[in-house]
């Protein structure tokens, strides 16, 4: 006998807990378990398996999507980059600034191998600039043969006519073969040849580490006999498959904070709200538009890399449950946290480090731990603390909100507690019995997408022509990423007229997402 696979799971690695969930397909969330990450992070995605399977039936789990901040880290530490070959097609034009200009030095040491600009690319009207010079391309190659683990080709107005940028990785396959990892730029980078260039050089680095987690999260799976349908969630709060988040690890980097944001959304229903999510060593601030995390409109820095990532619109403070609290020489809170060391360095649960949710729990806010540790704590240490915390967190929704009025606001997070109950500008702030694992929520719950940023002249077509394009061009992204075709939709379409371009060129920018297929087989035998 089979067993429709109808269960998902949706776990996320944030760098003080594991969250893990089982969500049904009405949504209803059948199991879920949350516990310090580990040192060796997929040990933790291990146990968070191991303690939701064992309330649910494992034969039943058709998809499975994971969040993970291990892109992100292998960029802040420097760890586990591979090395990357920079091509740039656009001489002569843009030899005045040469790949890597501006990055801090020990990602350049860490990253950094064989770099070439070459003749090519193309205007912003998709006309050649002049013939692709193939022969350096060669040459380039055979510099970067044994010395490199990837290449990211960037091309001038690659978004728009992508012929060079595209012709440029045939060659350098034919050189190195099929196997080596080429990033070409418009794949990760909108329109912005440095800002796309460095995308594409990070995404190039992130490879080995892309691999890495997937193949990870693969043997976990493994381990309990599961074949599931295997997602990692991107920045923008939807899915990838397992082979684009390997091709493309850099789209994974800022999926934490949008998977609690969608998380909030689902759990409350509201589709326009402020949401705090608050973890053991930071809270991250963001905005729901629609249902989905309003994007930033300016350039990312990443690692101190400067890129055009589509990422949610965030403010993070060193502000969460692990927080450290000092009262010498004039109270400090934070930076500095114990992290995912809480639940054995806090006074409530034995420490004797004074954190954030010892003050939460000697104020009434949470339940966590023993209060009767905190009975020599001071009742005007707390007092202080309170009204510092509450105050910083006024500040960061006044900060966040799109209007003047008041706004919902949904608090998220292990750390939610600390949110309080009132805050000026906000109308009612929101929680949810599962709040602790939005996160996990949201990976389980999310949907595919496709993504168009392209420039488009309206003389060619007219208006109406060319929006049809790029919504086509954008549903069809989202079907092959997995998105049922019968309902996908579009969420976002942005014009923007290109002023200093001759003609009607206008910058395009559409987003369509839907639901996922079901599984197309039956999971597991009884």
């Amino acid at each position: 006998m089979t067993t429709k696979p109808n269960l998902r799971i949706g776990i996320d690695v944030g760098g003080t807990n594991t969250d893990a969930v089982v969500v049904d397909s009405s949504g209803t969330v059948r199991a879920r378990h949350k516990a310090p990450t580990t040192p060796a992070v997929f040990d933790g995605v291990r146990a968070a398996l191991e303690a939701v399977l064992s309330a649910v039936d494992g034969s039943a789990i058709g998809q499975v999507m994971l969040g993970t901040t291990h892109p992100l880290n292998a960029i802040i530490r420097r760890s586990g980059l591979g090395r990357v070959g920079v091509l740039r097609i656009g001489a002569p034009a843009t030899l005045s600034v040469p790949p890597l200009a501006g990055w801090p030095n020990d990602l350049v040491a860490a990253l950094r191998g064989p770099a070439a600009i070459v003749r090519g690319g193309h205007e912003y009207s998709g006309v050649e600039c002049g013939p692709l010079d193939e022969a350096a391309i060669l040459d380039f190659a055979k510099q970067c043969e044994g010395a490199v683990d990837a290449i990211a080709v960037t091309a001038m107005s690659s978004p728009i006519n992508p012929a060079h940028e595209r012709r440029a990785a045939e060659l350098l396959r034919e050189v190195l073969g099929r196997d080596i990892a080429v990033t070409e730029s418009r794949d990760v980078g909108g329109i912005g040849l440095l800002e796309r260039e460095n995308s594409a050089i990070l995404n190039s680095a992130l490879v080995g580490v892309g691999r890495h987690v997937v193949e990870s999260l693969l043997q976990a799976l493994a381990h309990h006999e599961m074949t599931p349908d295997v997602y990692l969630t991107q920045n923008d709060g939807t899915l990838l498959t397992v082979e684009e988040a390997i091709r493309r690890p850099v789209l994974t980097i800022g999926s934490g904070p949008t998977n609690s944001m969608r998380g909030a959304a689902y759990l409350t229903g509201l589709t326009d709200a402020v949401v705090m999510d608050v973890g053991g060593t930071s809270t991250d601030v963001g905005l729901l538009v629609n249902g989905f995390p309003r994007e930033s409109a300016l350039a990312v820095e990443i690692g101190g890399v400067r890129t055009n990532y589509r990422m949610p619109d965030l403010i993070a403070v060193g502000l969460g449950g692990g927080t450290i609290v000092t009262d010498e020489n004039g109270m400090r809170i934070g930076p500095d946290s114990v992290g995912y060391r809480l639940a054995g360095e806090a006074i409530v649960f034995g420490g004797s480090t004074l954190t954030l949710s010892d003050v939460s729990v000697a104020a009434g806010r949470s339940t966590i731990g023993e209060r009767e540790y905190l009975s020599r704590l001071d009742r005007g240490l707390v007092r202080r603390a309170l009204e510092s915390i509450d105050g910083r967190f006024a500040a960061l929704a006044d900060r966040i909100k799109a209007s003047r009025g008041p706004q919902p606001l949904v608090a998220v997070g292990g750390g939610a507690h600390l949110v309080p109950d009132r805050i000026e500008g906000i109308d009612m702030v929101h929680r949810h019995e599962h709040a602790d694992v939005a996160n996990a929520i949201g990976a389980a719950i999310a949907e595919a997408s496709g993504s168009v940023d392209r420039t488009f002249s309206y003389d060619e077509g007219g208006r109406a022509y060319c929006l049809e394009q790029a919504r086509e061009l954008a549903v069809e992204q989202a079907v092959r990423a997995g998105a049922d075709p019968v309902r996908v939709r579009i969420t976002a379409l942005t014009e923007v007229p290109m002023s200093y371009m001759p003609g009607t060129s206008v910058r395009v920018q559409a987003k369509a997402v839907g639901p996922l297929l079901p599984p197309s087989r039956d999971a597991g035998h009884g």
